[in-house]
């Protein structure tokens, strides 16, 4: 017989994987404008307009790196494509998220996640989270602290996406850092920390383990979500003031 607290989880988990569907179909939608705006601008190109574009557009097919200069944006910097790979993916990589509740340190695995840690690596440098604030918790079935998003909306990134990673087998622990994401192959700035062990399909790339802070987060996750319930922007404010990653 199912206990009334097994039913409480799984309808938690059943509501987490409903807002995941839910932010999938979003981001379809507007790939899906982007695509018609992106016509438009091309008739207009035609048309003998170009110079309208100022160079944003470029008609070369080879893979874009994000090593040019950023373009400015409402959510901050943004760009075309994923960074380009810097890493040195036999070595060890720390992070340090510093925030208005307290400090948490995590490592990166390099090696089983490289494309995930990479990004993670070059958007800590270009100081991309400063000033941002983790804006989910979720308290009830799940235990996550939801971090990365430039405009504390959940739905903000950095321009760019990148494939899921290390998934086999992937399980969420406490102290398991790992991606958020809108559905499959869709990674880009916004990341979780698991403060209590947490029971997800394997769908997110786990890329780090908390070394320091766990205690930060279990406070966090002790004042509850604004206004009641277990899942909404936490009642501690969390305000990110920098996150550094270094190698070594």
């Amino acid at each position: 017989m199912v206990s009334s607290e097994q039913r409480r989880r799984q309808l938690a988990r059943d509501k987490y994987e409903r807002q995941v569907q839910a932010r999938a179909e979003a981001a379809a939608k507007r790939k899906k404008r982007n695509a018609v705006v992106a016509s438009v601008l091309a008739v207009l190109v035609v048309a003998g307009v170009a110079t309208v574009a100022g160079g944003a557009f470029d008609s070369d097919k080879k893979e874009k790196t994000a090593s040019a200069a950023p373009s400015p944006s409402a959510s901050g910097k943004q760009w075309a494509a994923e960074p380009a790979m810097s890493i040195d993916t036999a070595a060890q990589y720390t992070a340090t998220m510093d925030t208005s509740a307290g400090k948490v340190t995590f490592s990166l695995d390099a090696a089983k996640a490289p494309h995930t840690v990479n990004s993670f690596v070059f958007l800590a440098g270009q100081q991309f989270w400063d000033g941002t604030k983790c804006h989910r918790l979720t308290t009830e079935g799940i235990y996550v602290l939801q971090c990365g998003d430039p405009t504390g909306t959940g739905s903000g990134g950095p321009g760019y996406s990148f494939a899921d990673e290390n998934l086999t087998g992937a399980t969420y622990p406490a102290g398991t850092v790992a991606m958020a994401n809108s559905g499959a192959n869709t990674n880009g700035s916004q990341f979780f920390l698991v403060y209590k062990d947490t029971q997800l399909p394997p769908s997110y790339t786990p890329f780090g383990k908390i070394t320091g802070g766990l205690d930060v987060l279990q406070k966090i996750a002790d004042a509850g979500v604004q206004g009641g319930g277990g899942d909404g922007a936490p009642a501690t404010p969390v305000n990110v003031t920098g996150i550094t990653a270094v190698k070594g």
